[in-house]
């Protein structure tokens, strides 16, 4: 029998279950993966830690996954053409990706990029479709610089790499006793400035004089978003992912897996996402694996906030 982490009702990771299931062969449309790395992401504790509109509990932990097909339903096309068993793959948006093995839709799974570890690939999808959808909304293009809030985070790093494959100029933003973190940045293109006291005038000082066009925000502090809204004219050019309330006060973008433009979007966005790996232009930095039945260690290391790269999930 094969092994999934669930959520039996809402509340903290200390009451998700590691169980037995029984996993359906494929359908119609649908493909069986055996699950070598899965991504472990906020997302899938904060997920389920109250009730949301919608959701039916028990939920099957886990949204993104790397691994290789079992078995192939009838008339099951994959996100990037046909599938054959044995083949390496990536899987998102899926439900359930915590486990051993796994039937999902098959227009949601695609050639594995070989230029990424399967612990790697697992951590591909949800990060950099987040970052293709922040600069889409925020109508970004060669030339024009960036501020980026939490620069050395997965999204950030993310839209580090994705924004210099554009030819756009990234200052992001670090904690001010993190060296790790700034060279992080620099590694991917950026120009890095701390946090703290002053953090207006050294944004300005590393633009150079050139004007700042965008924000983007994947920290939420009033710090961050007030100095995105000194220095951003355009406040539809200004998107966080992790403050809506503020958002909505101020009048700048919010954007969500969840809402259904951003899932519409973030589905499109997939093959460009994984064209860019695939090339070798997109890194995916791993900070340490976990065996797949340490998850609820592993959450609690990433809800630290300081991973210092991706987490993966080992089966």
């Amino acid at each position: 029998m094969a092994r999934r982490w669930t959520a039996p009702a809402p509340g903290p990771v200390d009451t998700w279950s590691f169980d037995e299931v029984d996993v359906s062969p494929p359908g119609p449309g649908e493909v069986t993966i055996r699950v070598h790395a899965a991504g472990v992401n906020p997302a899938d504790a904060k997920h389920v830690a109250r009730a949301r509109p919608g959701a039916t509990f028990p939920v099957p932990i886990g949204y993104e996954l790397s691994g290789e097909v079992l078995a192939i339903g009838p008339d099951a096309l994959g996100g990037s053409g046909e599938l054959a068993v044995g083949d390496e793959v990536v899987a998102f948006r899926v439900q359930g990706a915590y486990a051993t093995e796994i039937t999902v839709p098959a227009r949601d799974v695609f050639a594995k990029p070989s230029t990424l570890s399967h612990p790697e690939a697992a951590n591909l999808l949800l990060a950099g479709t987040t970052a293709a959808e922040m600069i889409q909304v925020t109508q970004v293009v060669t030339g024009d610089t960036v501020l980026l809030h939490a620069a050395s985070g997965a999204v950030g790093v993310s839209l580090l790499q994705q924004a210099r494959d554009l030819g756009v100029h990234v200052i992001g933003t670090v904690g001010p006793d993190a060296a790790d973190s700034a060279e992080r940045v620099r590694r991917y293109g950026g120009i890095p400035v701390a946090y703290g006291d002053g953090l207006r005038a050294r944004v300005e000082d590393a633009a150079g004089g050139a004007p700042i066009v965008a924000a983007w925000d994947a920290v939420g502090t009033d710090e961050a978003i007030d100095v995105s809204l000194a220095l951003v004219t355009e406040r539809d050019r200004i998107v966080t992912i992790v403050n809506p309330e503020r958002a909505k006060s101020d009048g700048f973008l919010w954007i969500a897996g969840a809402r259904p433009e951003s899932a519409r979007f973030r589905d499109i966005a997939r093959a460009r996402v994984l064209e860019l790996a695939a090339s070798g232009a997109l890194e995916v930095p791993l900070a340490r694996t976990y065996p797949l039945a340490d998850a609820v260690e592993a959450v609690r290391f990433v809800m630290t906030g300081h991973p210092g790269g991706k987490v993966a999930l080992i089966p």
